[in-house]
């Protein structure tokens, strides 16, 4: 029976190989371009029944010490994420000093809120680190360390109040009520995996972009952990003080933590849209539209919009000391 030379091999298991990557890319793009086109119609449906007037009154009515308090929340937030690439220094071991660090953490997070991962968080990272000499390995490793630690703490809320029945997903939808507590187990398993790996069970390192990585301490997964957790619950109580108090804080936070992987599923910049159609959707009945809205326009207009003003005078800052 004839059998396939060594060259014939290979040049068919590329070829297989192709095909089973370009079935990927265009279902994963065909599911990404629905749940966008889903998105949309939730948030025509929802934004067609809303009172502009009474959202700026809503608006208007947020008191000085509302303001103050989301605004002191806000910088607590932005420093606990700048602390991933502080763990991200100590993992690396690189020389740059902490307020170096800092700042470029500040200004990659107000950029990736506010045009997304790609720009803030790959672009704006390369070209900040490298000026300062860090090699492009390690700007490799400091990113994901950070992405690990935003999504750690994620995984293990969310597995959280799944399993607690905190987060309630409209009879419209169809899902299953027995669905959401496996996917919290689902959560909480992923959350697990991570743990053994940085406790030493399998394999020490795995390959990002053709960067050799290893995986972390067990100590410093608790950390990750830690503040993970800590600044998600810092961004729901933000939410959950421009809406008065009147949803119960563990819905509120359930809700932002669907509409952020919703957010990042669709690749839209800043999750503008998603977010709104996501919190609208899933409080009907528990809050006027309109203050729903308007609580969401003021945590953008606090938690996005407000640092990008400092962090575009300290990218500016930065170019110009580099041009000199």
């Amino acid at each position: 029976m004839p059998t396939l030379a060594k060259p014939d091999r290979r040049r068919a298991s590329s070829t297989a190989r192709g095909r089973r990557r370009s079935w990927w890319w265009w279902g994963r793009h065909a599911l990404t371009l629905v749940f966008i086109a889903v998105v949309a119609l939730l948030l025509a449906e929802q934004v067609s029944k809303i009172d502009w007037g009474k959202v700026l009154q809503s608006l208007r009515g947020y008191t000085a010490w509302t303001l103050g308090a989301a605004a002191g929340l806000t910088v607590l937030s932005h420093l606990l994420f700048g602390g991933f690439d502080q763990l991200g220094r100590r993992y690396v071991g690189h020389a740059l000093r902490p307020a170096q660090v800092a700042v470029v953490a500040g200004i990659c997070y107000a950029f990736t809120l506010n045009m997304g991962a790609l720009v803030g968080g790959v672009a704006f990272r390369y070209r900040l680190y490298s000026r300062l000499g860090l090699a492009a390995p390690d700007i490799t490793k400091v990113y994901a360390l950070s992405v690990l630690s935003n999504w750690l703490g994620y995984l293990i809320l969310l597995g959280a109040l799944l399993l607690a029945g905190a987060v309630r997903v409209p009879p419209g939808w169809g899902i299953p009520a027995g669905f959401l507590p496996v996917l919290g187990v689902a959560c909480w398993a992923l959350v697990a995996g991570y743990g053994a790996m940085c406790a030493g069970v399998g394999r020490r390192r795995f390959v990002l972009k053709g960067v050799s990585i290893e995986w972390p301490g067990w100590r410093m997964a608790l950390v990750q952990g830690a503040m993970s957790i800590a600044n998600w619950l810092v961004m729901g109580l933000i939410v959950h003080l421009f809406m008065g108090g009147r949803v119960d804080y563990a819905a509120v936070l359930g809700v932002m933590l669907l509409s952020a992987v919703a957010g990042a599923l669709t690749h839209v910049p800043a999750g503008l849209g998603v977010l709104e159609a996501v919190f609208l959707t899933m409080l009907a009945g528990r809050l006027p539209a309109y203050e729903i809205l308007a609580a969401l326009l003021a945590y953008r207009a606090i938690y996005y919009l407000c640092p990008l003003v400092p962090a575009v005078a300290a990218y500016a800052v930065l170019e110009a000391r580099a041009r000199r």
